[in-house]
């Protein structure tokens, strides 16, 4: 990896954290496309995955007094299930295809709340939340959306709503890491950036959370929704055009 790729994922993971402060989402499937275009997609997969582990563990810290606990360990309960079925089954899918996974992911958002019924405060729903969500997380890299479909219904305010999303998402990223890491130990880390890229990026990760988190303070409900429902929606339409693009040019 060249020095402006290393440069390029540093300052990536301080952006993206900001913005998964404030929408709790978008910036993880921002930060696993951008990785995307620099590295291989096993790497991909664990590189975000540690990232997005200390940013989304970073901001269920920050705002630890707004995590709903009950959903967290229910959802935690399912992540473990997902993550050892996904362990024998997982197969790295091509960039292409990665990439329309997450485009296709961002479609989720749009589901009539009417069709679905979900809600993770109800304990059967938030293990269907933890299997469903790192399942797909395991596979496209990404599950932001689906795990939203669960919290549209919740009557928890949009800090309980991020800080609980950081807390659940902890137990996905911590998945990844484990499934596709084990091989590239074996491979003595081929494909992963170098080591000097972690520790610059991470602390940039968590500062860029806290940003987020004052971006957050400033926001109502109804934007909150709003804006971070189009900032994915944006960032899927690029996705799908670019998994076209890839598909047409083999």
């Amino acid at each position: 990896m060249s020095l402006y790729a290393g440069v390029f994922l540093i300052a990536t993971a301080f952006v993206t954290a900001a913005l998964s402060g404030v929408f709790g989402m978008a910036g993880g499937l921002m930060l696993k496309g951008a990785i995307a275009l620099v590295l291989p997609v096993s790497a991909t997969f664990v590189t975000h995955g540690l990232l997005q582990l200390v940013a989304n563990g970073w901001r269920a810290i920050l705002h630890r007094r707004h995590v709903a606990w009950r959903i967290v360990g229910v959802y935690a309960l399912g992540s473990a299930v997902a993550g050892g079925l996904m362990a024998f089954i997982a197969v790295e899918p091509t960039k292409a295809t990665l990439y329309l996974l997450m485009g296709a992911v961002t479609g989720l958002l749009w589901i009539p709340q009417s069709w679905l019924k979900l809600d993770a405060e109800r304990p059967a729903q938030a293990f269907v939340s933890g299997v469903s969500v790192t399942g797909l997380n395991l596979t496209a890299g990404v599950a932001g959306p689906l795990l939203d479909i669960f919290f549209v219904r919740t009557a928890l305010t949009r800090h309980q709503i991020v800080a609980t999303k950081a807390a659940t998402q902890v137990f996905a990223h911590l998945a990844k890491v484990i499934v596709y890491g084990a091989p590239l130990i074996a491979l003595h880390g081929k494909g992963l950036p170098p080591w000097w890229v972690f520790p610059l990026a991470i602390p940039l990760s968590m500062a860029g959370t806290a940003v987020g988190g004052l971006i957050l303070a400033r926001m109502d409900d109804v934007n909150f929704k709003r804006l971070s429902r189009l900032v994915v929606t944006a960032t899927g339409l690029l996705y799908l055009v670019w998994a076209a693009q890839l598909y047409l040019a083999r």
